[in-house]
C-alpha cells in the first residue's frame, strides 16, 4: 500500500519542486498537495503532476481546522511535510498579522490535528502510527544576521530580527514543544537562501533577470553587499527527503549550500551570463541602481551544513556558478513566452 503524504504549500516555490522531485525519485507514495494559493502559489509549477494519479491537489488554508481534519479523515497520512508559511520580508513588514496567522496558527492547527490522528496520549502512538512523521520547513533567518566571519549551526540561538523570521522562530519551537510534550515523531530543517526554477517573480535573481531582459533598472538594496549562502533548490529537496526519511526524531538539520555571494556579485554574475546568451547593445550590468535599504535587513547569512552531510550523507551536486546558469536558461524561456 502507498504511502500518503500531506504536503502543505506544495504550490509555492521550494514545495513545487519537492513535489516533482519525490513523485519523480518514488512510486510508493502518494501526496496531497495542500495549498491556499496566495499570490506566491502557482499550479503552473505543478503542470506536469497534474496527470499522476499519486498527486492530488487541494485547495484551502493550513487555519481550516475542519478541511485538514477532513483530509486526515479520508487519507490517513502517514507523514506531513510542511512548507506552508508567508515567507517574503518585505511583506512581513508591511502585514505583519499575516505571518503571525499563517506561520504560527498554521503551524500549531497542523501539528496538533496530526498528534490526535496519530496519537493515543502523549508518548503513545496508535496503531500503525509509530512511524508516522511531521516535517517541518524552516529558515535559516530565526538565527538573525552573522558579522563577517562564522556561520550558523543546529545550536545557534535564536535571534530572529523581521516579523517573518520572528514567526519562522514561534513554529520552530511549537514544534520542538511537541517532540518534547507528546513525544511526536518530528524533524525541522532550517535552509538557507534557495534559488532555481519556478521562484516567484518578486525574489532577488528572478528580479534581476526580469529587469535585466526587459532593460528596466536593476534594484540592489544599500550597498549591495549583503550577503546570503545560496542553494539549488533541487539539492534542497534532497536535503529534505533525507531528512524526512532517515533523519532522527526531535533532531533539526540545516542544509546550506556553501556559496556565499553578496547581492551585487549575484547581479554581475547573472548580468555576464545574459551577456554570453541574450546579447544587447550595451552591457546588462549598466542597469545596475541601488535603492534605499529596507528596515531589518541582516547582513549575512551562512550555514553549517556539516551535520546532515555527516548523519544522513547528503551533499550540494551544484554550486552557484553551474546553478545559476541552469536557473537563466528556465527564466528566459519563461519570460519569452
Amino acid at each position: 500500500m502507498n504511502k500518503k503524504i500531506l504536503v502543505t504549500g506544495g504550490a509555492g516555490f521550494i514545495g513545487s519542486n519537492f513535489i516533482a522531485y519525490l513523485l519523480n525519485t518514488n512510486t510508493q507514495i502518494e501526496i496531497v498537495n495542500l495549498d491556499k494559493l496566495t499570490y506566491a502559489g502557482d499550479l503552473s509549477s505543478l503542470k506536469e503532476q497534474e496527470e499522476n494519479e499519486n498527486y492530488t491537489f487541494v485547495k484551502g488554508d493550513i487555519c481550516d481546522t475542519q478541511l485538514v481534519n477532513e483530509l486526515f479523515d479520508t487519507y490517513k497520512f502517514s507523514g506531513v511535510i510542511h512548507f506552508a508559511a508567508e515567507s517574503h520580508v518585505d511583506n512581513s513588514i508591511k502585514h505583519p498579522d499575516a505571518f503571525i496567522t499563517t506561520n504560527v496558527y498554521g503551524t500549531f492547527n497542523l501539528l496538533d490535528i496530526a498528534r490526535k490522528h496519530w496519537m493515543d496520549a502523549p508518548f503513545s502512538y496508535k496503531d500503525n502510527c509509530e512511524n508516522n512523521r511531521f516535517h517541518h520547513i524552516s529558515t535559516d533567518e530565526v538565527y538573525g544576521t552573522l558579522g563577517k566571519t562564522g556561520l550558523f549551526t543546529e545550536e545557534t540561538p535564536y535571534a530572529p530580527n523581521s516579523p517573518y523570521s520572528a514567526s519562522k522562530a514561534s513554529s520552530d519551537f511549537i514544534v520542538r514543544s511537541y517532540f518534547h510534550t507528546y513525544g511526536m515523531n518530528v524533524v525541522t530543517t532550517n535552509c538557507s537562501n534557495n534559488y532555481g526554477p519556478k521562484q516567484h517573480d518578486e525574489k532577488l535573481i528572478p528580479t534581476i533577470i526580469r529587469k535585466a531582459l526587459n532593460s528596466d533598472p536593476i534594484p540592489i538594496y544599500g550597498d549591495g553587499k549583503n550577503i546570503r549562502d545560496w542553494l539549488y533548490v533541487e539539492d534542497h529537496c534532497k536535503g529534505i527527503n533525507l531528512a524526512f526519511q532517515k533523519g532522527k526524531a526531535g533532531e533539526t538539520y540545516n542544509i546550506g549550500g556553501k556559496n556565499e555571494r553578496d547581492n551585487l556579485y549575484i547581479a554581475h554574475k547573472i548580468c555576464d551570463i545574459l551577456d554570453e546568451l541574450k546579447p544587447k547593445d550595451k552591457p546588462y550590468s549598466e542597469l545596475i541602481t541601488f535603492v534605499k535599504d529596507r528596515p531589518g535587513h541582516d547582513f549575512r547569512y551562512a550555514i553549517d551544513a556539516s551535520k546532515i552531510e555527516s548523519d544522513l550523507n547528503w551533499h550540494a551536486d551544484e554550486n552557484f556558478e553551474t546553478g545559476i546558469v541552469k536557473t537563466i536558461e528556465w527564466y528566459i524561456k519563461k519570460y519569452k513566452k
